[in-house]
């Protein structure tokens, strides 16, 4: 079966203050700017466009499966456990809003963590295997 869809180009994240967002993501998370004016800000993150657009306040990616629990929009990798638990301290260490390192019951470990506004993200210890090849 050939893919039809070949990857993600770009994820929309609803932000209050495009400017304080867009600083945060580049210090935070490493993004590169490569465009913003007042209603959104283009990123490049892990591989992807990220497009910060302005929204109303209280607004996030974030959605509630039936059984109330809060899920984010997307899940970062990064290369094996070391890796994951190295950016955890850093984010602590940067007193970003960040979960505990968790086992949720499948290969590798995950946490949590929050932007400016309150958009959930997940990170992952395992790299996919396209990306592994090229590390």
């Amino acid at each position: 079966m050939s893919e039809k869809l070949i990857r993600v180009g770009t994820t929309y994240i609803p932000v209050t203050n495009v400017e304080l967002s867009t600083e945060w993501y580049v210090i935070n998370l490493g993004a590169e700017l490569s465009y913003m004016d007042d209603d959104k800000a283009i990123l490049n993150l892990a591989n992807q466009s990220i497009f910060l657009v302005k929204s109303n306040m209280g607004q996030t990616s974030n959605f509630y499966d039936v059984y109330g629990q809060e899920h984010f929009l997307m899940t970062f990798e990064v290369n094996g456990l070391s890796a994951l638990e190295s950016l955890h301290n850093e984010f602590v260490n940067k007193e970003m809003r960040v979960g505990e390192i968790e086992d949720r019951g499948h290969s590798g470990r995950n946490f949590v963590f929050f932007d400016l506004d309150g958009n959930k993200f997940d990170v992952w210890s395992e790299l996919s295997p396209s990306f592994k090849d090229k590390s």
